[in-house]
């Protein structure tokens, strides 16, 4: 039975430094969490989707309110039918294409901010001795 050897110590050339997590990282576990950071993000984007849905309901709620109005002035059943029939599409579509994309733009937005959201620098532990 070979005698017991004391542990291998390494040799260290250089001062020993923080190891440096990218903030990204550290943002997304505050929200993994529920922190009050990770929170406040969540809130954050929340608040933008409403306010993005309220404007596309404000959007669609003007044509559909005045829309009697405009029929009603037609006085021809085949135009209203048309209207009905192919007018009003296009611009259910547009408005659809442009919610999805303000709330895509929304949450890249809170993307980047989480990836590239600037912490304070976590304290430098000294070097052993």
């Amino acid at each position: 039975m070979p005698a017991e050897q004391a542990p291998r110590r390494e040799v260290v050339t250089g001062d020993r430094k923080a190891v440096r997590r990218p903030a990204g990282r550290r943002t997304q576990l505050e929200i993994h969490e529920q922190t009050p950071l990770g929170a406040a993000y969540v809130r954050s984007l929340m608040r933008s989707q409403l306010r993005t849905g309220l404007a596309a309901l404000a959007v669609l709620a003007l044509p559909v309110v005045t829309l009697p109005l405009f029929l009603g002035a037609l006085r021809s059943p085949a135009t209203t039918w048309a209207v009905l029939g192919f007018a009003c599409y296009p611009v259910l579509v547009a408005l659809a294409w442009a919610y999805v994309r303000r709330a895509e733009r929304n949450e890249r937005d809170v993307a980047r901010l989480v990836r590239g959201a600037v912490h304070p620098p976590e304290p430098a532990r000294p070097a052993p001795v």
